[in-house]
């Protein structure tokens, strides 16, 4: 799994680790896709689960060889307000 700068920014920024982003994906599902017309690919939003239990979003170009995280956060209540 690559994870991009951002991503890696962004899961620190969320007090996220590696662990909780493989986690969320490999326990999570797909909600949406996204057609990047740019580079002619897909990039998925998925919602799983941190290894602790709070809710996480990761959005991820997912391929046969690698999957690629784009960005990671952590829902936080005034998320749904």
């Amino acid at each position: 799994m690559i994870m991009t700068n951002h991503a890696v920014k962004e899961m620190k920024d969320d007090g996220l680790t590696f662990k909780d982003v493989v986690h969320s994906i490999l326990t999570g599902e797909i909600v949406d896709q996204q057609y990047d017309p740019d580079h002619k690919e897909y990039k998925y939003i998925l919602y799983g689960n941190t290894l602790d239990g709070d809710e996480a979003g990761v959005i991820a170009k997912l391929g046969v060889d690698d999957t690629v995280v784009i960005t990671v956060y952590r829902f936080r209540f005034d998320d749904y307000e």
